[in-house]
């Protein structure tokens, strides 16, 4: 991916795009490669980097979601199995089957979760991962070590699937540029264009690193910013009433040593009424997650005291060795996007995660709701709205079996280099062309130069922060780490990409001073 190849693209005034999408997340790449995969000529632009908000903070999860199945939504239970099988199917090298055991201390709660969980199975028809079954109290602790032991009366062994979100966004934007679209990061929509008739017809972006601003023409504009959606609505109609109200949930990372396990750990019901998971994940354990309701969507939410503690204490509650805050390499908040309730006294548990499509009389198009393990299916139901409305001419869609980029089946799990699949040769011909390549970026972890090196010329990473966040994930894993080799990777860039010991210099304090968002004291 060449940005500067790209904006030439974008330049290009005598052109009229098929499609414009705002918003580089799961969504907003989503509905790009949807559209891209059809034939349509299609630009996305991302104010920021490519999944830098919502859809880098997941919990790592491609699931069906257990806990509405509760809810009686089996509809939307239905969709997302299905969907998280067609996942699995066409991005094997990011996304894995893992295995869930809820550990129960009633027994009436062993047979409820043997039964639901097995409806859950059926539900999943060909796509399932595996059955599940109900486990005796002695092979639950020989899974899980780490469980309280006391009052344990089993648990239950249930699948669903893992996976890496920001590389998963990573190699959707690839997809893109290989299928002709042109998605593009750093570059603001400043304002949405209407045709005589009042038709939304294009926007006003402004590159953020040159400065520069481009009209681009469209057939049709699609919204998919997620959590800042009412921002866009309001370029299109500016007495817009806000509609999504933001949903804060917080993570944090643990070492390996707290599960001890290739299981994951589900807890049906906490105290503030949804599950809390740990799941393994790059070697370490992501713990969480929260749901509280903030007034403002931010680009980097901060996780709230009380969040912390919350997770800390229900961990603790379920693990023979407690975390304490010390222990937490990384903590890490996103702000989901929901649609506020019309009663104000409905909890955000509560609000379906079902998304939403909405039209406004100008034709602007918004996606919001909805989640990573959707993403296809939200992204189709855009396109074919788009289409419905006339806007663009009929084409069925063929993202149901489209090979992401870096398609491989069969990764090996072990290798660090997983992530990148059929990109593996290249990076390690990238190692053999200088011995430095091969370096470790930190003595802990297996993170090499080479990867900087690839994430700038081939993942359109320009800074310090996109490489150590979202192409490689160490803040998010060990955010102390992510500190001390942030020297290292400015210098890899600045050579890379022509910058001065200024350039250096700035950035490093600019990634030292976000980090600490996400360090605890």
């Amino acid at each position: 991916m060449n940005r500067d190849k790209l904006i030439e693209q974008i330049a290009d005034t005598t052109k009229i795009w098929d499609m414009v999408v705002v918003g580089g997340g799961a969504t907003g790449l989503g509905v790009a490669v949807d559209a891209a995969t059809r034939g349509y000529s299609v630009a996305l632009f991302e104010w920021e980097d490519f999944s830098k908000a919502t859809s880098s903070r997941s919990t790592k999860l491609v699931h069906g979601g257990v806990r509405y199945l509760a809810q009686g939504d089996v509809a939307l239970v239905l969709e997302a199995l299905h969907e998280r099988g067609l996942l699995k199917q066409n991005a094997p090298h990011l996304v894995k089957n893992q295995s869930f055991l809820i550990p129960n201390y009633r027994y009436w709660d062993n047979i409820l979760y043997t039964v639901g969980l097995t409806v859950y199975d059926l539900l999943a028809g060909r796509l399932s991962l595996g059955r599940s079954k109900y486990l005796s109290r002695k092979k639950t602790t020989e899974r899980l070590p780490v469980i309280r032991m006391d009052k344990l009366k089993g648990g239950v062994v249930y699948h669903d699937g893992q996976f890496d979100d920001s590389r998963l966004a990573v190699n959707l934007a690839q997809s893109c540029v290989e299928k002709g679209g042109c998605p593009v990061n750093r570059m603001k929509v400043t304002g949405v264009l209407h045709n005589p008739q009042g038709i939304a017809a294009g926007v006003r972006v402004k590159d953020l690193l040159s400065g520069k601003e481009y009209k681009v023409n469209a057939r049709s504009v699609v919204n998919a910013t997620g959590i800042f959606v009412d921002s866009i609505m309001e370029m299109d109609v500016s007495t817009h009433e806000h509609m999504v109200k933001p949903s804060q949930g917080v993570h944090l990372v643990l070492d390996q040593s707290f599960l001890q396990s290739d299981y994951a750990i589900m807890i049906p019901k906490t105290d503030d009424g949804r599950v809390l998971f740990a799941v393994p994940w790059h070697d370490k354990v992501v713990v969480g997650t929260t749901d509280t309701v903030r007034e403002t969507p931010e680009l980097e939410p901060q996780a709230l005291e009380q969040e912390i503690d919350f997770i800390l204490n229900t961990a603790g509650r379920y693990l023979t060795r407690k975390p304490q805050r010390k222990d937490v390499l990384s903590v890490f908040a996103g702000l989901r996007p929901l649609a506020a309730p019309k009663d104000e006294g409905k909890s955000t548990k509560e609000i379906s995660r079902s998304h939403k499509i909405f039209v406004s009389k100008n034709n602007l198009v918004t996606i919001t709701g909805g989640k990573w393990t959707t993403y296809r299916k939200m992204a189709e139901d855009t396109v074919d709205k788009v289409i419905q409305l006339g806007m663009l001419e009929k084409r069925e869609c063929v993202t149901k079996n489209f090979h992401i980029h870096g398609y491989r089946p069969d990764p090996d799990l072990k290798n660090h280099l997983y992530i990148y699949g059929s990109d593996i040769p290249a990076i390690k011909a990238l190692m053999e062309t200088e011995p430095d390549m091969g370096e470790k970026l930190h003595p802990r972890y297996d993170y090499t130069a080479a990867e900087v090196v690839w994430a700038v010329r081939e993942e359109m990473a320009l800074t310090v922060e996109d490489v150590l966040a979202r192409r490689v994930r160490l803040l998010f894993l060990d955010a102390r780490a992510a500190v001390e080799v942030a020297p290292k990777v400015a210098r890899i860039i600045a050579k890379e990409l022509g910058h001065d010991q200024d350039w250096i210099t700035q950035q490093i304090r600019d990634f030292t001073e976000l980090s600490k968002h996400y360090m605890l004291d």
